[in-house]
């Protein structure tokens, strides 16, 4: 079991290392394909020595082995939380297909999370990928099929309502998008809870964040309603028979 989880944290930080090329190059509109590896300083085109994930960036000591640029930490941290995040489900959720569908979702919300960070878009493809995530989902629980279409309206519809109204002031289309998206797998009742766990979230952190190193008062959503759909997707059921457990 232990042999189990070490490749499953080793398969998580290698698409991790493919995250970090898509956080840098789909806000730049550049492919994430074509275009080999290189140093954003000096553009030395990295062997693939220089590639693999953590590793190269410790034994480089986080600096390009041609120009001694200092390469970001970025690179290594979000190799890392992807591991960990794979670990972490699996250990949560067994061994399973759903499981697979939420390392999947996980590495999408990472990526979309740190993009919406730095520009306060979230890339549409992110959303269509979970949103094919919550296609497959569905072809596995076909009996329960409208708790996940349920899902799919029961946050996004009151959000582009609020859209619509603000004029774009209180919510951004992206965030709209990516509830609706993660409805489709999670269900209406899980995304519900990660709505109401990414807003206190947000506003926790964000005025903390505010006090602390005067951030601005714009607030990008995405990174903490993906932090509560991860959250709900692990441990809302649980919470969710608690809950009712408690009011019985």
């Amino acid at each position: 079991m232990h042999l189990l989880y070490l490749l499953t944290f080793l398969y998580g930080i290698v698409i991790g290392s493919f995250l970090n090329v898509c956080i840098y190059r789909i806000p730049l509109g550049e492919s994430i394909a074509k275009e080999r590896s290189h140093c954003m300083t000096c553009g030395y085109q990295l062997r693939w020595y220089d590639l693999v994930p953590l590793f190269s960036w410790l034994a480089l000591g986080g600096k390009c082995r041609k120009c001694k640029a200092p390469i970001s930490p970025q690179y290594p941290i979000v190799e890392g939380v992807n591991g960990v995040l794979y670990v972490l489900i699996f250990a949560v959720n067994g061994f399973n297909l759903v499981s697979v569908l939420y390392c999947l979702m996980a590495s999408a919300l990472l990526a979309l999370s740190v993009i919406d960070f730095r520009t306060y878009e979230i890339p549409f493809g992110f959303n269509v990928f979970i949103a094919i995530l919550g296609g497959i989902r569905i072809c596995t629980d076909l009996s329960n099929w409208t708790e996940y279409v349920i899902g799919f309206f029961a946050v996004s519809a009151v959000l582009e309502l609020l859209l619509i109204i603000s004029k774009g002031r209180a919510i951004g289309g992206g965030d709209v998008k990516l509830m609706a998206a993660a409805g489709l797998l999670l269900g209406w009742k899980l995304i519900i809870l990660s709505f109401f766990i990414g807003c206190i979230l947000g506003s926790v952190i964000h005025i903390i964040r505010m006090k602390v190193s005067h951030a601005e008062h714009v607030l990008a959503m995405g990174p903490y309603l993906s932090l509560g759909i991860l959250i709900a997707a692990l441990f809302g059921n649980s919470f969710i028979t608690w809950y009712f457990g408690m009011l019985m």
